[in-house]
């Protein structure tokens, strides 16, 4: 594809984004519908993150995927946030109309198509997930409206707290937060029927890290590891090993992203081809 003074930008900031796939599936998908866009990815410091956001309206950028540390500060310097992704206090992509920046969450969709999609059956189901960062918020809204129970757990257990209470009183579910500790997944793990680990644990390049010993994991469980690098996490493969049903974050990369192309072009991207890029460039068979 040729780049010319014409071709416009979307983009990725985080830190760390040299993990990221989502240079890796967009530009394909970009190319073959010949739409003239480059998807890029920034490394951006918290303490930078507000000048990154005036650097986005200076130059034009488009549209913009935001991920770990940013989802929730990131909204402070918005213009316009989607009611959902309000209420759940988390963003992931931000539409840059003429300097005139919106935010929506694709996160909890693109989430629970990928559930589906993978026989996940979450009605009336205890949900354990582990972390309580952005995508946890998007994932704790989305299975409420569902789930029978959700323990929720993060090292910071006042984080765990706040955000099972805000859930609580926003959607009305039966939802706890505690600490993440060995002893805490121990015992609830018991009785969960869904694991989430929601946390950066077992991402490139620490991949032999996983939030739960395998000696805790059950074969009743499904297990849904929201990191997809690498493609099968320490944790994915080792309940996989005990005959849990698993599934990796890369489908619910791939969905949200759709949902956030179709979102600033108006145009429906080959999703097949995004996942194929994906799982090639990570050298996965």
């Amino acid at each position: 594809m040729t780049f010319t003074g014409k071709t416009q930008t979307f983009c990725l900031i985080g830190q760390p984004v040299e993990h990221s796939m989502s240079p890796t599936m967009w530009n394909p998908a970009l190319q073959e519908l010949g739409l003239d866009f480059i998807y890029i990815a920034f490394d951006v410091h918290p303490d930078q993150l507000k000048e990154a956001i005036n650097g986005i309206r200076a130059l034009g950028i488009k549209g913009v995927n935001v991920t770990i540390p940013h989802k929730e500060k990131v909204m402070s310097f918005l213009d316009e946030i989607d009611p959902f992704a309000q209420k759940l206090g988390a963003i992931n992509t931000i539409k840059n109309e003429d300097g005139y920046l919106k935010a929506r969450n694709t996160d909890a969709d693109g989430a629970k198509k990928s559930l589906l999609d993978a026989g996940c059956i979450i009605s009336n189901k205890k949900v354990l997930m582990i972390g309580a960062g952005g995508v946890a918020r998007a994932l704790c809204y989305m299975l409420s409206e569902e789930a029978e129970k959700i323990v929720l757990l993060d090292i910071i257990e006042e984080k765990a707290r706040k955000l099972a209470n805000e859930v609580k009183e926003k959607m009305n579910a039966d939802i706890i937060g505690k600490l993440s500790n060995e002893s805490t997944i121990e015992e609830e793990i018991k009785s969960a029927d869904i694991l989430i680990n929601a946390t950066p644990i077992g991402m490139h390049p620490k991949t032999d890290a996983t939030p739960v010993p395998k000696n805790f994991l059950h074969p009743d469980l499904f297990v849904f590891d929201v990191v997809y690098n690498p493609l099968i996490t320490k944790l994915l493969k080792e309940a996989s090993e005990i005959g849990c049903e698993t599934l990796s974050g890369l489908d619910m990369l791939v969905n949200q992203g759709v949902i956030a192309f179709e979102w600033w072009t108006g145009k429906s991207p080959n999703a097949e081809l995004m996942k194929t890029k994906i799982i090639d460039f990570l050298g996965i068979k």
